[in-house]
């Protein structure tokens, strides 16, 4: 018996479900557009094979980590941290005991795919199955058909972005280009390390920004003609859009003299937390008219209460699953980026939430009005089939379809890229379905969406081709 039934997430009623699945059959094939995640660049220029199992699905898999960890799995017994355990059979036995924790959850629906349709594997993982799927995968993970660029192509991937930091030197990237494979791996521009001053790196990346572009960060003018001059390098290596992930939309558009001001106060080191915020708001307003110059295409992801466990961030670090959504807003946030360049010809700023409650309210209403901005997909904990739903029903009769951007995986782990993808094709095509059966749209509109839903609107919105 397969672990994947032929009409999952598909509608219930019988005229539901038959339009969904004639919609389904004309974009399953299509190929991806992975516009946005962070997927390891040297997987992609090295191109070497995968070690086990437990390195590939457990250790760097937040998604999981959180869940074992919130039943009290140690992080040590999934292979992180001081003391851990290194014995990788261990550690997916570890896993495999409790994969029942996550029945229910989209992270089942990707790890069965990725067993599924990968690893033939079709026996559910369990404590009894635990190491014939270990050996299996391992098997597998020996042979040139399983490393990163082979996969690419097996998952029939258009094109997918990595995130870089602002003083990242590309160098997988430049391997990739010097080769002779023909996989589109895109840089993102992601300079949150050298724009926020709560970062504890700031200052530090501030000095490593001065000698990657030989211009001093000294004054105002420098700092931002450096951060020019890192987007030109990535744009050279191909990139076509920029990511910030600040806690809050906020945006200002303060005078030159008052922005020079305050840089000088945060570049000293004698700045307060107001100050912070502040210098934030002023970057993500300096960093979209730079966009009006360069042409990358801006991102702006917020709605994140970053490392709520201060205890596991110190013992483990950053991405462990201690990220919690939060309350942001973006009407009044907004407000000056917009006023400064929202009817620039060319500027496109995509913005992504964890707050829902703004879809409604304030998000829809904003991209059904300003025509530079998109909303990105349901991101992060809501990417996910209801995530995916209440994003369509609560934006949708406002914003319209052609103002959001399709659907975007955000994964570091290369295996739930093609299960990611098939959950939202499977999400669009049912919700296209009931718009038809309750005529509020034509089949032959729904056929023209649903490919457009799938790759088509991200292609465009990232300027892809």
């Amino acid at each position: 018996m397969s672990l994947l039934h032929p009409d999952r997430l598909f509608p219930t009623d019988p005229a539901s479900r038959d339009l969904a699945r004639r919609l389904f059959a004309t974009v399953e094939g299509l190929p991806i557009i992975s516009p946005h995640g962070h997927t390891d660049p040297t997987w992609w220029g090295q191109d070497q094979a995968f070690p086990d199992a437990a390195e590939l699905f457990v250790m760097p898999d937040h998604y999981v980590t959180r869940m074992l960890i919130s039943h009290g799995v140690s992080m040590e017994a999934l292979g992180c941290g001081k003391g851990a355990e290194t014995d990788r059979r261990k550690i997916w036995r570890t896993f495999a005991e409790h994969y029942h924790l996550f029945r229910g959850t989209p992270t089942r629906l990707w790890l069965d795919h990725a067993m599924s349709t990968l690893f033939d594997i079709e026996q559910r993982l369990s404590a009894s199955t635990a190491d014939d799927s270990f050996d299996a995968i391992n098997e597998k993970l020996l042979q040139p058909d399983y490393r990163p660029r082979a996969l690419y192509n097996r998952f029939g991937i258009e094109a997918i972005a990595t995130t870089d930091s602002a003083i990242d030197d590309l160098a997988e990237h430049q391997t990739v280009q010097d080769s002779d494979w023909q996989g589109r791996i895109l840089p993102t521009y992601r300079p949150d390390s050298v724009s926020n001053p709560d970062d504890p790196e700031f200052l530090t990346q501030l000095e490593q920004l001065d000698e990657k572009t030989g211009i001093s960060t000294d004054t105002w003018e420098g700092y931002l003609d450096a951060h020019r001059a890192r987007r030109a390098f990535f744009k050279r290596h191909g990139a076509t859009a920029t990511d910030h992930g600040f806690p809050t939309p906020q945006t200002a558009d303060l005078s030159q003299t008052e922005a020079s001001s305050l840089f000088a106060r945060v570049r000293a080191g004698e700045a307060q937390a107001d100050d912070h915020a502040l210098f934030r708001a002023q970057m993500l307003t300096e960093f979209a008219r730079m966009s009006c110059e360069d042409g990358l295409v801006m991102q702006l992801h917020c709605g994140s209460s970053r490392d709520h466990s201060p205890n596991m961030l110190d013992r483990y670090g950053q991405n462990r699953g201690f990220d919690i959504p939060s309350r942001v807003g973006f009407v009044d946030a907004l407000k000056p980026l917009l006023n400064a360049v929202g009817f620039q010809p060319g500027f496109q700023l995509i913005v992504f939430t964890l707050d829902e409650s703004t879809y409604t309210r304030e998000l829809a209403p904003l991209a059904g009005a300003y025509p530079c901005l998109k909303l990105g997909p349901p991101w992060w904990f809501h990417d996910s089939y209801e995530g995916m739903f209440r994003f369509r029903r609560m934006a949708t009769e406002t914003a319209g379809f052609y103002n959001t951007v399709g659907f975007n995986d955000d994964t570091r782990a290369l295996c739930s890229i093609p299960a990611r993808h098939d959950v939202a094709r499977r999400v669009d095509c049912a919700f296209l379905a009931e718009l038809v059966i309750s005529h509020r749209l034509d089949e032959a509109e729904a056929a023209e969406l649903a490919p457009m839903l799938a790759n088509g609107l991200a292609r465009k919105a990232y300027r892809l081709g």
